[in-house]
């Protein structure tokens, strides 16, 4: 890595968890310190830092299994944007990754996606961010649904058994850390004993944050989400895929307005990893 007089790169670490909230922060991003706590654990990165001590910029990684990983926080504090330090530490994470083996993927931003064309990414499918506000939320009377109900200890091998064909690859370590996160969110679907799908969730620096969520029984998404709405105050957000016109109807028909879009986006690859037709919301942007 490199450094000039003014500023230095180098890897990031808990020690850097206050310059990396501010850049969550001046982002308007929703990562609180549990938030970066978890991808620095399960994953690493690399800052910019100038003379000052400012962290002006960041990039995770998280690997998934031995194919993929998930490029992350790619992040520049506003006073310092134009300056290269996003392609610079994106040039890194894709190096890093490389060295490894594992393709990069990421989930990216309007604005975000129009760097990472240039880096080589391309575009596969996507999502869309949905909020529910404090003063939003309409109650409305559901039918009945899948027997729902609270993740037990027991439930983890069939939940990974689901997870891992739809994601494309085991996820443990991050699920089981999301499940102590927003208890109420933690929930699996059954039909006669056997899971159909499962949600998390996760409080944030804004808002909680309801997901991921992946299902194999069409009723199954909607009864989840019904249970963790009874238990969740607003504000929420909640990242659906675009090939479920259905559930987005169900979310605006309970108040959730459309925030911003996010496409998936692989480099060297054809297309993203796993089954997306059992993902119905993502863990978000920063976790897959």
């Amino acid at each position: 890595m490199g450094s000039t007089e003014r500023e230095l790169d180098h890897p990031l670490g808990v020690k850097h968890l206050a310059g990396c909230l501010e850049l969550s922060r001046a982002a308007n991003w929703n990562q609180n310190e549990a938030d970066w706590r978890i991808m620095l654990e399960i994953g690493h990165g690399w800052g910019i830092t100038l003379a000052d001590g400012t962290l002006a910029a960041s990039t995770l990684v998280i690997p998934y299994g031995s194919r993929f990983a998930w490029i992350s926080m790619v992040l520049v504090s506003p006073a310092h944007r134009r300056k290269g330090y996003a392609s610079r530490l994106l040039r890194t994470a894709i190096a890093d990754l490389k060295t490894r083996g594992l393709t990069p993927i990421l989930d990216a931003t309007p604005a975000g996606r129009e760097v990472y064309v240039q880096e080589g990414f391309r575009d596969t499918w996507g999502f869309k961010r949905y909020a529910l506000g404090s003063d939003d939320a309409r109650v409305l009377r559901d039918p009945a649904w899948p027997s729902v109900r609270t993740i037990r200890d027991s439930d983890w091998p069939q939940i990974l058994a689901l997870d891992e064909p739809a994601f494309g690859a085991s996820r443990d370590a991050l699920l089981r850390a999301l499940a102590s996160r927003l208890p109420g969110s933690a929930l699996v679907a059954e039909v006669r004993g056997r899971i159909v799908g499962f949600l998390l969730g996760r409080e944030g620096r804004e808002a909680s944050q309801i997901g991921p969520l992946v299902a194999t029984e069409p009723l199954a998404a909607p009864a989840l989400l019904a249970a963790a709405l009874e238990h969740i105050a607003p504000p929420i957000y909640t990242d659906i895929v675009d090939r479920e016109p259905q559930l987005r109807g169900w979310l605006e028909a309970r108040g959730f307005a459309f925030q911003r879009p996010y496409t998936r986006m692989v480099h060297g690859a054809d297309r993203a990893p796993g089954d997306e037709r059992k993902i119905m919301l993502v863990a978000g942007p920063e976790l897959g």
